[in-house]
């Protein structure tokens, strides 16, 4: 390797951790749903690191297609319309299957809780021993395959190793180093993320029980509802090309960094999801149990949701 590269590997590298910190659509949501479902700071960083994993794996392959003149295909429309559906189809199968681990999953259970409110029937909120607070983990390992499949997904940073960087090297023996390099600056900001995402987790002062419920509760909904949401986008893409178009050009900002220099569907996408759906899920599992939990369920005096 002649040291013409190192730059270049360099500047991956780089793009790759800034790729990390902007929020992108589809590393925030999944990586914070799993940090936040595994409740401590060692499962966070075990999150983010196995989805960076295979998301560095994906880039790297996709670097080598791109040099051997795949590119456009990478970042066409169709191609990346149909990413966002299957991330989001796999998001909401990995959100419901978080939500009744254990238990036979009921698609009718929504139905089922409004038609008790609606009609004031006994038994539309369950009771406390009622609450999912058993000690099952949740399937961190499921990072791989979201961090495959959301890899495909071909926004501005994608744009440049594809186009720029991958067609730079020498051969195609080398055309994977930029997006293993960009892979592996994403996986230490994303590793980091999970980390203090699941340490802060855990300094909620829960009990056991209720750290279990509500992890649950968070990173399953923020999967299923995100995932719900990206797979609608995709679809709405594939359909209707010409409405999804300017959505998801956006208007710009002034800001020069990607992921921030417009204001886009996949920006209001992260908006909705993290800050809408994770937040949201959060407040109402932990009130939820502090309504109906006696207080040894929070043993160091939990913090206020």
């Amino acid at each position: 390797m002649t040291h013409a590269l190192l730059p270049l590997l360099g500047s991956a590298f780089l793009l790759g951790a800034l790729h990390g910190i902007t929020p992108d659509e589809h590393t925030w949501p999944i990586t914070i749903s799993y940090a936040i479902g595994g409740a401590s700071g060692r499962r966070g960083l075990q999150a983010g690191i196995l989805f960076s994993a295979a998301f560095t794996l994906q880039r790297a392959f996709a670097s080598e297609l791109a040099y051997l003149a795949l590119a456009p295909l990478l970042a066409s429309g169709t191609f990346n319309a149909g990413v966002d559906l299957v991330v989001g189809l796999v998001m909401a199968v990995s959100g419901a299957y978080i939500l009744r681990l254990g238990r036979e999953l009921h698609l009718t259970e929504w139905l089922e809780r409004l038609l008790h409110r609606g009609l004031h029937l006994q038994g539309g909120e369950a009771p406390y021993t009622e609450l999912d607070t058993s000690n099952v983990g949740i399937p961190i390992r499921m990072t791989l395959v979201h961090g495959f499949v959301a890899g495909w997904g071909t926004g501005a940073f994608a744009i440049i190793i594809y186009t720029v960087l991958a067609p730079a090297m020498p051969n195609a023996a080398l055309a994977f180093l930029p997006g293993l390099l960009f892979g592996l600056g994403t996986m230490l900001v994303q590793g980091l993320a999970g980390l203090l995402i699941g340490a802060w987790m855990h300094r909620r002062g829960f009990g056991e029980a209720v750290m279990n419920y509500v992890s649950r509760e968070v990173s399953g909904r923020t999967l299923l509802g995100g995932g719900a949401l990206f797979a609608a986008w995709g679809a709405v893409q594939l359909v209707a090309p010409t409405l999804a178009g300017p959505l998801d050009s956006g208007l710009p900002t002034g800001i020069g960094i990607p992921n921030l220099d417009t204001i886009n569907a996949g920006l209001v996408l992260v908006v909705v999801i993290v800050a809408g759906i994770a937040v949201s899920s959060f407040v109402r599992a932990v009130r939820r149990a502090r309504s109906v939990c006696p207080p040894e369920c929070f043993p160091d005096g939990a913090v206020e949701a």
